[in-house]
């Protein structure tokens, strides 16, 4: 008998720290959103392979006003998924703010608003437990040095059943520092299974770690560890932090990212089995490239979504901005296409600091980005555009001059040190022109970005006389801990009144292949 294959990654972009549940015959995963709104996202599939995004559980990050501004790095860090007691939960670790909780009747919503469990800096990776045979309720997380002083350890706490209310101060369940070897333990999830406490974790840092699995009798411990899933001969680096899931027919499976530069976690789905008590996954504890598919119904090809029309003028549940949205940045209408207001800001030499970009993840294979852009705004100074956005960025659009007339522009900014200050304007990090501009004389353009290997970046424009390439290769980079981005936007410098807005029509993506 012939069965079809899959092959990894399941999930070809940034769905970081992924953590996924079965509900009856479906799938859901959700991953960790950072400064992004809306937040958690929450992913469907029927056979673990092909993946399609319903919805964000958080509509926006708290406290609101800490998140006016982009916090690149910051907000939803690694989320749980659970189903208990007919109600979808997520808790998440932000680390300047402590550890929260949502839960829901459906996937869909509607989800309560985000309750403060645990408050504390540096609490993260935050994982539930209900043991409903003896009426208890647990959670353990992690810890981020930068903000508590302390990391590689996993705290437990028991927990109210309702999940609103820790019972206890905590106990340190794990100390990795105890183990030969083991660091920068971090991502608990928390299970039940054939009378043991099991707690699935990896350790050894993003891009070189392991995968940990941790035994006990009790909650509490003593625990014992194994190594599970690691790199091996294969060419996946650092294959950890993840979601052990089960289909119905018994099949357990492991999903797990895998961080891969500018391109941020992607995601990696390996069969798991037990051997005398101990999981292990993939080939021998090494990941698959290529394997079977799960015991699952067939089911169609599918992907997030990435090409928009915005039909009247809604963008769709790909995008996310870079901060808590204001109303008015994006004008609904009656056609097709997406109509952005030109924010007023001082901060027009550098995307890095607008909360009114729309993004959405860089797709980690070789592709062509278009969209067709106009500008609107009379407004002298005002611009708008398509972005690749990280930690260095390069955008090209349209801006109006000094002198009324609109031009073709390309411009990019360098890497901004780690914890360096924000520059003033015109200083060293502002933006600097990638080419010369050249007259858009109807204030349309068509943008082109061939991204190919190692996210590098060529750009293209169209005035209306052809294709036309412009400026150097650009090395697309990430953040921190959030891969490179795709972004939408339209400003224009500090004045009075409404400053017009830029209209971008036909977004697509596609492959190069």
């Amino acid at each position: 008998m012939t069965h079809e294959t899959y092959t990894n990654p399941v999930l070809n972009a940034d769905w970081s720290d992924p953590d996924v549940i079965r509900v009856g015959d479906d799938f859901y995963l959700t991953a960790s959103s950072f400064g992004r709104v809306p937040g958690l996202p929450l992913l469907h599939s029927r056979d673990l392979v092909n993946w399609t995004l319903v919805g964000h559980a958080l509509q926006r990050l708290e406290p609101a006003e800490e998140f006016t501004a982009p916090r690149h790095d910051c907000g939803v860090w690694a989320p749980a998924l659970r189903y208990h007691d007919e109600r979808f939960w997520i808790f998440w670790g932000d680390p300047d703010q402590g550890i929260f909780q949502v839960n829901a009747p459906e996937i869909r919503g509607p989800w309560t608003h985000p309750h403060l469990l645990k408050e504390g800096k540096g609490l993260i990776d935050p994982c539930p437990l209900w043991d409903d045979d003896h009426d208890e309720a647990y959670l353990v997380h992690a810890w981020a040095k930068s903000r508590a002083g302390i990391k590689n350890r996993l705290t437990g706490h028991r927990m109210h059943p309702d999940g609103t209310t820790l019972l206890d101060d905590g106990k340190v369940l794990v100390d990795a520092d105890r183990i030969p070897g083991w660091f920068t333990l971090e991502g608990p999830k928390l299970h039940l299974h054939d009378g043991w406490f099991w707690i699935l974790a990896p350790a050894g840092g993003v891009e070189t770690g392991w995968q940990g699995a941790f035994r006990a009798r009790g909650f509490f411990g003593p625990y014992e560890e194994k190594v599970v899933l690691e790199q091996g001969d294969t060419d996946v680096n650092g294959p950890h932090q993840g979601a052990w899931v089960n289909t119905p027919s018994g099949e357990d499976w492991f999903l797990h990212f895998q961080q891969r530069g500018a391109y941020g976690r992607l995601v990696h789905l390996q069969p798991m089995r037990w051997d005398e008590g101990w999981p292990v996954i993939g080939d021998a504890g090494a990941p698959v490239a290529v394997h079977r598919k799960p015991d699952l119904p067939p089911q169609p090809t599918a992907a997030p979504a990435t090409d928009d029309d915005f039909p009247g003028g809604r963008y769709g549940r790909q995008w996310q901005w870079t901060a808590n949205p204001q109303d008015g940045w994006a004008t609904h209408h009656s056609g097709d296409g997406l109509r952005l207001t030109c924010a007023r800001t001082a901060d027009t030499d550098d995307l890095r600091r607008l909360p009114n970009l729309l993004t959405q993840r860089l797709p980690a294979e070789p592709v062509a980005v278009e969209v067709e852009l106009r500008l609107h705004s009379q407004e002298l100074g005002a611009r708008a555009g398509l972005a690749v956005l990280g930690d260095a960025y390069s955008w090209i659009g349209l801006q109006r001059g000094v002198d009324g007339t609109v031009m073709f522009v390309h411009r990019f900014a360098e890497p901004v040190a780690v914890g360096a200050p924000p520059t003033p304007i015109g200083q060293w990090g502002s933006e600097r022109d990638a080419s010369e501009p050249c007259l858009a004389p109807s204030a349309r353009v068509r943008l082109r970005i061939e991204i190919g290997r190692d996210a590098r970046c060529r750009f293209f424009y169209d005035v209306g006389d052809g294709p036309r390439p412009s400026g150097q290769v650009f090395a697309a980079t990430p953040w921190r801990w959030v891969g490179a981005l795709l972004g939408l936007f339209a400003l224009a410098p500090i004045g009075t009144g409404h400053a017009g807005a830029a209209g971008f029509a036909r977004f697509r993506i596609s492959s190069l292949h």
